[in-house]
């Protein structure tokens, strides 16, 4: 197995948001794919994508069906994705994915949650490169052969095809989305749910006390509204 294999299994392991956390999530995720591509699923891709994630974690369809509506009124403010970048205690990097309405408020958040936490937030690039930025596409395992598939999806940029008890996971470059998207939808392929993730080219052991002082912070930075997405390179305890 290769690190997505290995860094899916670390995150699973630890806590998961709230599921209310959850569904403000795709709720901010629909209202980028809606002002970006429209409202009808058969001709947005990225909305199809979000309504397959909103389904995976339980969103009611009248939660769905809302957020869409709410998103195709033009007096809606949209959301702007911001990257912030810094270093928690003991040299550990972090990269914040947010999606935000008021840049000035989740700017004046991210710092001072670094700055209480004997962090540094940092400028744009400075911990960025040292992530490899993903896609990923869960589907169910039921007649199909990982490794058939991870041979046959190659061509369409896939790196990484490993089965879990939840389904199969396939793993790719970031750009590569659309074309594994495409493909997979072809073939009569459902698709349970898909996303990104960037996973560290690096991690770093630290001692529990240490741990401890890096996951203040991490908490700190996941309970914001804003937030959508933290990584690090803290090797999971």
């Amino acid at each position: 197995m290769g690190r997505a294999f290995e860094f899916r299994k670390a995150r699973k392991m630890k806590r998961w948001s709230a599921m209310s956390k959850a569904f403000t999530r795709i709720g901010k995720d629909i209202v980028m794919a809606v002002k970006e591509g429209g409202p009808d699923p058969s001709s947005n891709a990225r909305l199809r994508a979000v309504i397959q994630n909103a389904k995976a974690v339980n969103m009611p369809k009248d939660n769905v069906e809302r957020a869409i509506k709410r998103a195709s009124d033009k007096s809606l403010g949209d959301f702007k994705e911001v990257l912030f970048e810094g270093y928690a205690p003991h040299g550990i990097a972090i990269l914040v994915e947010t999606a935000t309405d008021n840049n000035t408020r989740t700017v004046a958040n991210i710092r001072s949650y670094f700055n209480k936490c004997n962090g540094s937030l940092g400028t744009s690039g400075s911990v960025e490169f040292m992530f490899d930025h993903t896609c990923n596409f869960r589907i169910p395992a039921e007649g199909i052969d990982p490794e058939e598939l991870e041979l046959e999806m190659i061509d369409f940029g896939a790196e990484e095809v490993f089965a879990d008890e939840d389904g199969i996971l396939i793993y790719a470059p970031f750009e590569s989305f659309g074309a594994i998207q495409k493909e997979l939808e072809n073939r009569g392929i459902e698709i349970l749910s898909s996303g990104f993730e960037r996973i560290p080219q690096v991690t770093k052991a630290l001692s529990e006390e240490e741990a401890a002082d890096v996951e203040k912070l991490l908490e700190k930075i996941e309970e914001d509204d804003d937030v959508q997405n933290v990584y690090h390179t803290m090797q999971e305890q």
